[in-house]
């Protein structure tokens, strides 16, 4: 078992790991803002501020407020869910490379929303089918994995790794049958597509819940980050507390699957990112994961439809982009939760 989540302790100030929230905040709007003007119609800030209080020219209200706006605040709740699914996936298997996807949820996402599309059908049915389909996985999982002696890390690990690979397989096969004119969506949709996003709806009430869920268990989860034997002497129920963790991470990336497809990265990076820069304090830590994987997120949906614009390039390669080599440059500067030295 990989220990280094184990090992590590807050090494920062506390008030600078404080200060974090403000900062984090801040770039979470000016992401935002940016989403806002950015685009193939440049929106001045003045523009923006009419087309908010109502005295914006129609065509810009119209950009702003049903296409913009809906899409940011879409790409700012998923990438919340993904990095507050990351930072509990990776304290309940207590390995530094667990994503939200590393159970299988994701694949079976991806395998209900590719049937949906090779099937023609769309709308409502694609963020339906792919969250049925990651619940179905979670469930999976759920089941196979209990043994005699019930949950453990390791079995509950291989049973999703095993069940991601037959969910990858399904997956090709879907592609190898599909008609050439799907191909496109799919693809899309498989490395993460906000091009049909309609607003964060339900998302948003799932994100505030787990969040609101997650916070009280702060300590609990500090501890169990410290060692299992640990939090057991200082009275953690340790069976109890991996359920609630499962259930919520998985249930948090059922949501992000369904608003905007598949979008890896984000849920692996961030948690690792924000330990580098705040300490691993879970009350600290949760809530800086919903604004850097919003903001990350947001940042890369509006290079992802500016770049080549009118073309629109899928945003989890975006993210990637981002994120790969500002989280080399902060592991090679700091010390790291991957490395070996806590």
């Amino acid at each position: 078992m990989n220990d280094t989540l184990a090992q590590h302790r807050p090494r920062h100030p506390l008030h600078r790991a404080w200060l974090a929230l403000p900062l984090l905040a801040l770039l979470a709007l000016l992401s935002l803002l940016i989403a806002l003007t950015a685009g193939s119609v440049s929106i001045a800030a003045g523009e923006l501020w009419a087309a908010l209080n109502g005295s914006a020219q129609d065509l810009t209200s119209q950009v702003l407020l049903e296409l913009r706006l809906p899409r940011a605040l879409t790409a700012f709740v998923t990438g919340g869910l993904l990095a507050l699914a990351g930072a509990l996936m990776q304290v309940l298997l207590r390995n530094p490379l667990a994503d939200p996807y590393i159970l299988g949820v994701s694949g079976g996402a991806s395998v209900a929303a590719l049937l949906v599309l090779l099937l023609g059908l769309g709308g409502l049915w694609l963020p339906l089918a792919s969250f049925g389909g990651a619940m179905g996985a979670m469930l999976l999982v759920f089941v196979l994995s209990h043994g005699r002696g019930g949950w453990t890390n390791s079995r509950l690990l291989l049973t999703g790794v095993v069940l991601a690979a037959g969910w990858g397989a399904l997956i090709s096969f879907l592609l190898a049958v599909s008609p050439d004119t799907s191909l496109r969506g799919m693809l899309f949709w498989l490395m993460g597509d906000l091009g049909n996003a309609t607003g964060p709806g339900w998302g948003a009430l799932a994100l505030g819940a787990g969040l609101a869920i997650a916070l009280p268990l702060a300590r609990p989860l500090n501890l169990l980050a410290r060692g299992e034997l640990q939090a057991q002497l200082l009275g953690v129920p340790l069976k109890q507390l991996r359920l609630l963790l499962f259930l919520l991470a998985s249930l948090l990336t059922a949501v992000a699957v369904s608003l905007a497809g598949s979008i890896g990265f984000i849920g692996l990076v961030i948690p690792h990112l924000l330990r580098l820069l705040v300490g691993s304090d879970h009350r600290l830590l949760l809530p800086a994961c919903v604004l850097a994987g919003g903001s990350l997120l947001v940042l890369a949906d509006t290079l992802a439809r500016t770049l080549l614009a009118p073309e629109q390039l899928p945003v989890g390669v975006l993210s990637a982009m981002i994120g790969v080599p500002l989280f080399l440059f902060l592991l090679r500067r700091g010390s790291s939760s991957l490395g070996s030295r806590s």
